[in-house]
């Protein structure tokens, strides 16, 4: 009984410390293998390195990868382990051979490690060689073989062998010695990475090189005994000299490397972008070449966005210029990210939202006249003004006045709810914060959303067999990510195009404003932008194929005289342009459209009394205003003045349609169209009957507009300054009489001026001519406070 049971005791404790061996074998590989900092790697779409940062432990280590290429993999295991798909991570016969060698040398001379064993090593960072150490290696590869399989194991030992220096993995070695990724390796390379982690140290340039050129050698005749390369194959693999230095990695996106890596919700180290090699080394170079030039001008950073309209994707990422590092002139800010004042970019998209809510068409005449909002008197850049122009030409011409007051009269409100719907993430204040100023730059958004907003303008112009489809949408920039839907942007396909078309009219600068003289020139739809202070000049383009977006300033907000849209940004957009190759263009989306008819001459609904044509227009577009500037005139027999029923006999008149725009319009609007004809005046027994007859009178006040409210500074000296009123007739010889406020003025001819010392409050100014026509204007004056009162 007794020798029963201490068998079974026996038995116990055996099958105890068997278990409790099993269960640390089980558990004895740590998890994960590896925990060394990687590297993090950019990649562009069709697999060229973009760049990489170095990992925090100072090493290039690029993240693991299974992608092993079969000249390497063939190479590495002809080296280290004939047998490595054979054995269960020993190999027996390897080991005895090592035994052998070591007993007859009385010294380590071969450690008999299979590369399962020698990811164990690796991981374990190198302990020192000892019997009990290699036991520890050996129980662990055990074990490494059961959770790995042999492709894992290889790559393992691939991404984490030392190359020499601060390079470690085989896919790092590629690039920094050889330039490009290890599937476009030679045999020779291939082979000279296989040995370079048995002896690291020979890489570098000395005596051992011949050594390390040995081992290649000798590794390639191996693998052409075994039928791997041919006899001239291995000649020519064996003259391939080795590299002499490990190469710097490319920097081709610097800053999108940057703006990847800082972005918090992205955790990967591998990075496959959307970027086109191609595309971003042509953007690269353009920026950089420009940059130069614009330096000299004190005009430092240069950023450009290229986007696939098709795929929506960005296919090249300029974030700043960097020709320029050694000058410390925020060369590390990413500019494509950065919120810039918007200038006059977004005029395009109040022109394309007002036609789609029928409130203009491309041909409707706006105001380009002196005007007042609030106290807020906007100006074109060019200090000029034109009467009146088409939409379509004030937003070609991008003309400020004709701008405001277009904002004025679709809404801050619904212009601001448009932009937000339409990608604008930059709009932090409420609208009534911005006011008219939000279409001349009173806001601001980053390359990337504009670019973004006018590549959704080419998508949506696209959409001619899909009407009715209003979707705003993302960019994608990582192969992973989902080209996401955003809000209904609520405008269709011709609106967007009618908007491309209008933009096809924007005059481009130096010699490509001669591109429709030429066949092979493509067409282009681009719209330029200069901030305030001349501190941002922005140029972006479209074609069915591309949206390329450039910004020029300085990063530290420093304007300068010769920084506009024009000069600055245009250059590089069309440089890029001329090297990304020619694109058709937009088809006219006609299930999208519908026609009407419009007067040629003021692009309103066409009345009867004026020479008329068909335009298409948006199918949702509910445009119905009639022409008010036609009107039918009624003239004596000669047809020199003009008559009425109570002065001559309606038998006897002549009924002809005129063109005739209110007087302050008139007078800038003469200066630029030399065919525009007067009235004729009346003849002089009709005038008794005529005055405020008119439906549009003969006066008018540049200054102040309808519902002015004018601010009226005090100097230094704490004298008021005075305030310049002007007016226009038709007739330029007429004679305005002034009151204000029922007190006579006095009278003005051929130049109707008044400097009036007006006090705070409201008032009524009115202007009479000769013939008893009238004009009322109200406003109401501020005057600033004197100090100490409210």
């Amino acid at each position: 009984m007794l020798v029963q049971a201490s068998k079974r005791n026996l038995l116990a404790v055996f099958a105890s410390i068997a278990c409790i061996a099993s269960v640390s074998f089980w558990f004895c590989l740590p998890d994960p293998l590896f925990k060394d900092p990687v590297s993090t790697i950019l990649f562009s779409r069709d697999g060229k390195l973009l760049g990489a940062k170095i990992a925090t432990d100072e090493q290039w280590r690029f993240p693991a990868t299974q992608d092993i290429p079969d000249k390497y993999q063939t190479a590495i295991i002809q080296f280290e382990d004939k047998r490595f798909y054979r054995h269960v991570g020993v190999d027996p016969l390897a080991f005895a051979r090592a035994v052998y060698l070591n007993f007859k040398n009385r010294r380590i001379v071969s450690g008999g490690s299979t590369i399962s064993m020698q990811v164990i090593r690796l991981a374990r960072k190198h302990q020192a060689r000892t019997y009990f150490e290699k036991l520890i290696e050996l129980i662990l590869a055990l074990r490494l073989e059961l959770r790995y399989s042999k492709n894992q194991i290889l790559s393992l030992y691939a991404s984490h062998a030392p190359f020499g220096g601060n390079v470690v993995g085989f896919e790092t070695a590629a690039w920094r010695y050889f330039g490009r990724g290890p599937d476009r390796l030679s045999w020779a390379e291939s082979c000279l990475l296989a040995v370079l982690p048995n002896s690291p140290a020979l890489i570098h340039p000395g005596k051992n090189r011949q050594q390390l050129k040995n081992k290649r050698d000798g590794l390639l005749q191996k693998l052409h005994a075994r039928g791997h390369l041919g006899k001239i194959e291995l000649q020519l693999a064996q003259l391939e000299p080795l590299p002499h230095k490990p190469l710097p990695l490319p920097r081709l996106a610097p800053h999108l490397l940057e703006t990847l890596i800082s972005d918090g919700s992205n955790k990967q180290h591998r990075l496959q972008s959307t970027i086109d090699s191609r595309v971003q080394i042509v953007a690269l170079n353009t920026v950089e070449q420009h940059a130069r030039q614009l330096g000299l001008q004190h005009i430092r950073n240069v950023a450009a966005l290229v986007i696939d309209n098709k795929r929506f994707e960005v296919v090249g990422y300029i974030g700043n210029s960097y020709s320029l590092i050694l000058d410390d002139h925020g060369y590390a800010v990413d500019i494509i990210q950065s919120p810039r004042s918007t200038g006059s970019t977004l005029k395009p998209f109040l022109f394309a939202t007002m036609l789609q809510a029928g409130e203009i068409l491309p041909t409707t005449l706006v105001p380009d006249v002196p005007s007042q909002y609030a106290g807020y008197m906007p100006e074109n850049y060019d200090r000029q003004y034109r009467g009146a122009v088409s939409a379509r030409e004030a937003l070609a011409r991008s003309l400020n006045v004709s701008a405001v007051y277009m904002l004025h009269q679709h809404g801050v409100d619904r212009f601001y709810d448009f932009l937000t719907q339409f990608g604008m993430q930059s709009l932090f204040r409420q609208p009534d914060e911005y006011g008219l100023t939000l279409i001349l730059g009173g806001a601001e958004v980053s390359l990337w959303d504009l670019s973004s907003m006018y590549a959704n303008l080419a998508t949506l112009a696209s959409y001619s067999v899909v009407p009715g489809d209003t979707r705003y949408k993302n960019l994608k920039l990582l192969t992973q990510d989902i080209n996401n839907t955003a809000n209904n942007a609520e405008l269709s396909a011709a609106a967007a195009w009618m908007t491309l078309q209008a933009l096809l009219e924007v005059n481009r600068p130096g010699v490509d404003g001669f591109w429709r003289n030429f066949n092979s020139s493509q067409k282009i739809a681009w719209k330029t932008g200069t901030s305030y202070g001349l501190r941002d000049a922005w140029a972006v383009g479209v074609t069915p194929k591309y949206t390329v977006g450039v910004w020029a300033g300085n990063a530290s907000g420093e304007g300068r005289p010769e920084l506009t849209g024009l000069t600055a940004a245009a250059p590089v957009l069309f440089d890029i342009f001329n090297q990304l190759g020619p694109s058709s263009w937009f088809a006219k989306p006609y299930a999208d459209m519908k026609q009407i008819e419009v007067c040629k001459n003021d692009g309103y609904l066409a009345n009867g009394s004026c020479e008329s044509e068909s335009l298409w227009v948006p199918k949702e577009s509910h445009f119905d205003r009639i022409s008010p500037h036609n009107q039918l005139v009624h003239l004596d027999k000669r047809g020199n003045q003009r008559v009425h029923s109570r002065c001559e006999n309606v038998g006897n008149m002549r009924h002809q349609s005129w063109f005739v725009l209110p007087p302050a319009q008139e007078f800038y609007y003469r200066r630029a169209n030399s065919a525009y004809r007067l009235l004729p005046d009346y003849r002089s027994d009709c005038l008794e009957h005529i005055a405020g007859q008119e439906k549009t009178g003969p006066i008018d006040l540049l200054y102040p507009s309808y519902g002015s409210r004018i601010f009226i500074p005090t100097d230094l000296g704490r004298i008021r300054s005075r305030v310049v009123f002007e007016a226009v007739h038709r007739d330029s010889t007429a004679r305005l009489f002034w009151h204000l406020n029922d007190s006579y003025l006095g009278e003005t001819q051929y130049f109707h001026q008044q400097s009036l010392d007006i006090e705070a409050g409201v008032h009524q100014l009115v202007l009479v001519d000769e013939q008893g026509n009238r004009l009322t204007r109200r406003f109401e004056v501020f005057a600033k406070s004197e100090p100490g009162r409210l």
